[in-house]
């Protein structure tokens, strides 16, 4: 009777030597997101970043964590790989900076069933580009390969960041007022919200195909599906060091209606322009397509604005001034009113 081959972790589907190489060729993707506080390379237990304390008086760390959710879903059908970390990044990065806090360091967790060192360096690709967009190190991070878990493929990429602010400038919405007003930063597309409806709609209801440029579109609709999610750290870095911001909101999931009344004061509520700002033609499209009433778009959908900032009357033109210099479209989209005891609306649409 023969002896059996002695098993291996390879013949069980993980491969020691690939991901070797796979960290090998990531190495200078993520030597060029260091800072000066990044203490060592890639490869170590945990990350070290030592936190120049000399340049807060009451440091705060602030921490956020997000995935890619179903977006990754358009990744595999046109396999590409190298923007969803861009992605990654933002949900992460736009999360913190709305309280003020500028990102230091980001760690990745990417999970598949079998490791393609070249997708994953792709992968990687991505998220060392919103890590340099954010001017965030990547410090480390970890690959799971795991058979049986994932169809053939396909992963799951999660994030997590930390940023720190300084006690006394934690921006917090508390010192919003009647006569406030919103500014709207443009968003790049649907960012990484709602691609489930999107999916449902576009590829199963209508039925489009992925490599063709829709009327009134410049780019195919899979290009337009998997554009990255605009990162607004360093332009919001740059107004907070002039400026008063009283208030900001990351349109993420919830889209306006439940974003916006996360940074309001009892007794405040929002009330959004809807034609002050023009609306991408992917979401024309997605609520044409799917007869989506517009209270679902607004609250599934960003609709054009990934970033709402609560700001003084007297500092709009400044900010709408410098946010266009700095390259960001922009729009005074609506303003803060009072509401009596019992009113609980916090988001108002006029012209929806």
């Amino acid at each position: 009777m023969s002896n059996p081959k002695n098993a291996t972790y390879k013949d069980a589907g993980v491969d020691i030597d690939a991901g070797n190489r796979f960290v090998q060729m990531i190495k200078p993707l993520v030597k060029a997101t260091t800072r000066p506080e990044v203490l060592a390379d890639i490869g170590g237990f945990g990350g070290l970043f030592a936190l120049n304390t000399e340049k807060y008086k009451k440091p705060v760390l602030v921490s956020g964590t997000d995935g890619v959710g179903t977006k990754l879903k358009l990744a595999f059908l046109l396999d590409r790989h190298d923007t969803v970390g861009i992605d990654l990044v933002a949900m992460c990065v736009n999360d913190i900076i709305v309280q003020g806090a500028e990102p230091l360091f980001f760690l990745d967790y990417l999970a598949t069933g079998q490791l393609s060192p070249e997708k994953g360096a792709e992968i990687v690709k991505g998220i060392a580009a919103g890590c340099q967009q954010a001017g965030c190190a990547l410090i480390g991070g970890e690959t799971a390969e795991m058979p049986g878990m994932y169809s053939d493929g396909e992963y799951d990429l999660a994030g997590f960041t930390v940023g720190v602010v300084d006690r006394d400038s934690i921006i917090d919405g508390s010192s919003i007022n009647t006569g406030d007003k919103l500014i709207g930063i443009a968003s790049s597309g649907l960012h990484s919200n709602g691609y489930s409806l999107a999916r449902k709609v576009l590829l199963e209801r209508m039925q489009l195909p992925l490599d063709q440029v829709p009327a009134g579109f410049d780019r195919t609709l899979g290009e337009v599906l998997l554009t990255p999610t605009k990162i607004y750290v360093k332009s919001i870095l740059n107004l907070m060091r002039d400026f008063t911001i009283k208030g900001m909101a990351h349109i993420t999931g919830g889209g306006l209606l439940e974003n916006v009344p996360r940074v309001l004061p009892k007794h405040c509520r929002a009330v959004i322009n809807c034609g002050s700002w023009e609306i991408p033609p992917i979401f024309t499209l997605l609520q044409q397509g799917g007869n989506i009433e517009e209270t679902e778009m607004y609250r599934t959908f960003n609709n054009g604005i990934g970033m709402v900032l609560v700001v003084g009357p007297n500092d709009v033109d400044d900010i709408l001034m410098r946010l266009h210099g700095l390259g960001e479209e922009a729009s005074l989209i609506g303003s803060i009113e009072q509401t009596q005891d019992g009113d609980d609306e916090q988001v108002r649409l006029v012209g929806a």
